[in-house]
């Protein structure tokens, strides 16, 4: 029986690229921009928190994404330098990350970025890390 288990996670690896266990951890954000919130499923655990996404005049890309690139500290060349801790990039220049304006959640108050709680970025940034680029998927709906 123990043959027959690791042949099949060999053969599913090499079919698929990934193994079955990294294939049982997917990572699922959803952020509804109309309520300005975040829904994050990992596994079994359902994380809610409360986001900024662009406010007027600025526009939050809709659809579905995968992480294209992440980074621990990034500072916006387009806006003043200003810091960007956590970021998960989606689209472009667009990303999810950590704010220190931490008043402003709830509210549209980005230049088109999703902006949470620089403790949730994190643990977010960490859990893409973990589970991969392929295995996590970014939805953005009204």
């Amino acid at each position: 029986m123990k043959k027959f288990l690791l042949v099949s996670a060999v053969l599913a690896t090499a079919l698929f690229g990934t193994s079955v266990a990294s294939q049982a951890a997917m990572l699922e954000a959803k952020i509804d921009v109309s309520s300005q919130t975040m829904t994050v499923r990992y596994g079994l655990e359902v994380y809610r928190w409360t986001v900024s996404t662009a406010r007027p005049g600025y526009f939050t890309p809709r659809g579905t994404y995968r992480p294209q690139r992440t980074a621990r500290m990034w500072y916006s060349k387009k806006y003043h330098m200003s810091p960007m801790p956590y970021s998960v990039f989606f689209h472009g220049g667009y990303a999810i990350h950590g704010t220190g304006a931490v008043r402003q959640l709830g509210r549209p108050a980005s230049h088109g970025c999703v902006r949470l709680h620089t403790a949730n970025a994190a643990a977010f940034y960490s859990m893409v890390r973990e589970v991969g680029f392929g295995n996590t998927r970014i939805v953005v709906t009204n």
